[in-house]
């Protein structure tokens, strides 16, 4: 067949199709799918890119045309990518029938007749006082860093919330004493299947009325009595979502805004999984709102991680999905087992390069999701090297890029491979292998 016929033909037959899957004419062509050299077309990489951009299943679009985030202008130095814009008000909880939002209903039900408030459409751009001061977080603490988190305006001090616990205290300060507060959170992360730069989570806070209290608040009495409120109340929440006959048991941990801080598992499928952290107010967050004369509890729990429990959904890319044959096996307060549609096969790369004066995986991640998007399925370090001489330290990582929709060709790998390495090096200043 004729080159220059071939690709026309492929132009018009994939641009003419309504989802981003190969053409059927298309699908089991070998020249195709396993190409030996760019050399038969010398100008197909901008295609190539353009092919990327389309098919991706996340949007990539230029800060220049997507200058604010919730409203709010993205200030000079905002790490805020242009990938992750459009994720911002797509409310995946709030949409009737997605998985999401059938775990957060459920959970709901649970507290409908406690006299809960629900809320769940409050902005995701924060203030750091919100997000970090307000809940007692270390100036030094890593999450304030601008590796860990997305800074809407730095020198405004406004961050994309990474956590719904940013509106407890705000909530509080309004007079609202038992409430969920529920949306979608964002932290720069690692790419794995169950990472994602955005997921969603709920909080949950219950103020006592202090005739309720046994003892004078902060004594061992109301602690040990809000406590044990905490553990009934969760206890018969994980009975909603995994049955009442399932096994719990109760965990310590530590939390800034908590004391006595603990963890809930659930033993599920042969294994302990956990479900959501919880504990006793800080007395400090309690008098900061005008209410140290009572005590309090609260806990926090993604809905990602219950939903791919649940649904037994393998990838957290998935929930992003439009595909109908995701979506359409969903039914609005139902939990029902995902039936995979398809498994398209991986494409495998590594990289290895001598780490810069500063270096944090999460800016490598970074930089990777901002060429391939959500193709990149994967990303792991598979070796580390010090130069016995120099010592000078080196990192391989290996890239698994994998559409969630089609067959991916070896142009396309190879020129988002390509890219890779460039932002690497003129982005984090590596010095590649």
């Amino acid at each position: 067949m004729d080159e220059k016929f071939f690709y026309e033909k492929f132009l018009i037959a994939f641009s003419s199709s309504t989802s981003h899957t190969l053409p059927i004419m298309f699908r089991t062509t070998t020249f195709l799918r396993r190409p030996t050299t760019n050399t038969l077309l010398p100008n197909f990489s901008p295609f190539v890119r353009w092919l990327n951009t389309s098919a991706s299943t996340s949007t990539s679009t230029s800060t220049s045309s997507n200058s604010t985030v919730a409203g709010i202008p993205l200030g000079t130095n905002s790490n805020v990518p242009p990938t992750l814009i459009p994720k911002v008000g797509r409310n995946l909880h709030l949409q009737p029938g997605h998985p999401l939002n059938t775990i957060k209903s459920l959970i709901e039900s649970h507290f409908q007749d406690r006299n809960f408030q629900f809320f769940d459409n409050m902005s995701p751009v924060v203030t750091t006082k919100a997000c970090f001061d307000d809940l007692l977080t270390p100036k030094d603490h890593i999450s304030r860093s601008l590796s860990d988190t997305y800074y809407v305006s730095p020198d405004e001090g406004l961050v994309l919330r990474t956590h719904t616990s940013a509106h407890q205290n705000e909530l509080m300060k309004a007079g609202h004493r038992s409430f969920l507060a529920t949306g979608d959170v964002y932290r720069r992360d690692e790419i794995d299947s169950s990472h994602y730069p955005c997921f969603h989570q709920m909080e949950g806070v219950h103020i006592f009325d202090p005739t309720e209290l046994p003892g004078d608040p902060q004594s061992q009495e109301s602690i040990e009595h809000v406590e044990a409120h905490l553990k009934e109340t969760l206890e018969g929440l994980v009975g909603v979502l995994f049955g009442p006959d399932c096994e719990t048991r109760w965990v310590d941990a530590y939390f800034p805004f908590t004391d006595p801080s603990i963890e809930l598992e659930v033993y599920f499928n042969g294994d302990w999984l956990e479900v959501l952290g919880c504990g006793v107010v800080q007395s400090q967050i309690l008098k900061n709102c005008e209410l140290g004369h009572t005590d309090g509890w609260a806990f926090g729990l993604g809905l990602e991680r219950l939903a791919m429990v649940l649904f037994d959904i393998p990838d957290i890319r998935l929930f992003w999905s439009e595909d109908d044959r995701f979506l359409s096996q969903f039914q609005a307060n139902k939990v029902t087992t995902f039936k995979p549609f398809s498994k398209y096969p991986p494409c495998y790369k590594d990289v290895s390069f001598w780490l810069p004066a500063e270096f944090h995986e999460n800016d490598l991640y970074e930089q990777i999701r901002s060429v391939g998007g959500d193709i990149v399925e994967d990303v792991k370090c598979i070796d580390e090297f010090e130069h016995p001489k120099t010592k000078k330290s080196s990192k391989a990582y290996r890239i698994t890029y994998r559409h969630m929709s089609r067959t991916l060709t070896d142009i396309e790998v190879d020129d988002m491979q390509s890219q890779v390495r460039t932002k690497l090096a003129e982005e984090m200043g590596c010095e590649l292998r």
